[in-house]
């Protein structure tokens, strides 16, 4: 079954997802639990990857997406994120916040469900 989904999820979508798993567990925080919001954010995350070539926070409004790209201070993982483990996005959450979940992965099938 995963070979068949590998060829069905987008490169940049699978990427984001093994990302965001290596990320969570490596900081010991989790995904939301509203498992919709975190394939949104990975989504989005995809999104920007392919278009400007990085990961920039798809939870925030830029004037300008390009200058915030080579600014990186909303590249995910963002400066907050990395500096005092807050994610605007809801995607990396700390044990003690009321959404979040107890999941540090999210398989690609149940990220497509979620997504579509």
């Amino acid at each position: 079954m995963e070979n068949r989904l590998s060829q069905d999820i987008p490169e940049s979508l699978e990427a984001m997802r093994k990302f965001s798993e290596a990320y969570a567990k490596r900081t010991g925080t989790f995904f939301c639990l509203d498992i919709s919001v975190t394939a949104v954010v990975i989504e989005g995350l995809a999104r920007h990857k392919d278009q400007y070539g990085s990961p920039l926070c798809p939870c925030r409004h830029y004037e300008d997406k390009l200058k915030e790209v080579s600014n990186t201070y909303w590249n995910c993982p963002c400066v907050p994120m990395r500096e005092r483990k807050e994610c605007h996005c809801m995607l990396f959450l700390t044990s003690d916040n009321e959404f979040a979940g107890n999941q540090q992965s999210l398989d690609s099938e149940e990220l497509l469900k979620s997504i579509k």
